[in-house]
């Protein structure tokens, strides 16, 4: 065997081991080598009820107020930051979660009025109501801007009554 060939050979075998042990580098979420790259991991963050609907008359007081609420649910076992997360209606209405560690298996209430926020329930400091009792829909995204969830109710023209 000559030793330009002796040589090409070991220059091919070179490459070859290149080219997998960079493909064994690429990280998870890298493509398949078809354009399609695998679905992010699903969030143990997700809405929980809706009470969208004050009960009683609905008079703008900050207790009529604090009784329209949406859950925010971790049913994974690991606790989860929600600071930059946001949850938000159909007409652009958007609470952003300030810091808060939502507990494996927990749920915070996420209000409409007034209130002194603790693990269990925050309060967006508002005083109209957001969820439109006729058709509206509540929308969490993660502190990247993606949606983690959406729930939709009614007609989705968005608005109250």
């Amino acid at each position: 065997m000559s030793a330009s060939r002796t040589a090409r050979r070991l220059v091919a075998g070179l490459l070859a081991s290149g080219a997998l042990i960079g493909a064994a580098a690429l990280p998870a979420s890298a493509d398949d080598g078809h354009g399609h790259r695998p679905p992010a991991p699903r969030s143990s963050v997700s809405l929980g009820e809706i009470q969208y609907d004050s009960p009683g008359r609905e008079d703008h007081s900050n207790r009529s107020l604090n009784a329209e609420w949406v859950e925010v649910v971790n049913t994974g076992r690991g606790a989860v930051e929600l600071k930059g997360w946001t949850l938000s209606d159909s007409d652009g209405n958007r609470y952003r979660f300030k810091g808060l560690r939502l507990a494996g298996h927990s749920t915070v209430r996420v209000h409409t009025g007034h209130g002194r926020d603790t693990r269990r329930d925050v309060y967006q400091d508002r005083r109209e109501y957001v969820w439109g009792n006729k058709g509206d829909s509540a929308t969490l995204r993660n502190e990247h801007g993606r949606t983690v969830d959406s729930e939709s109710w009614g007609r989705h023209h968005g608005g109250r009554h």
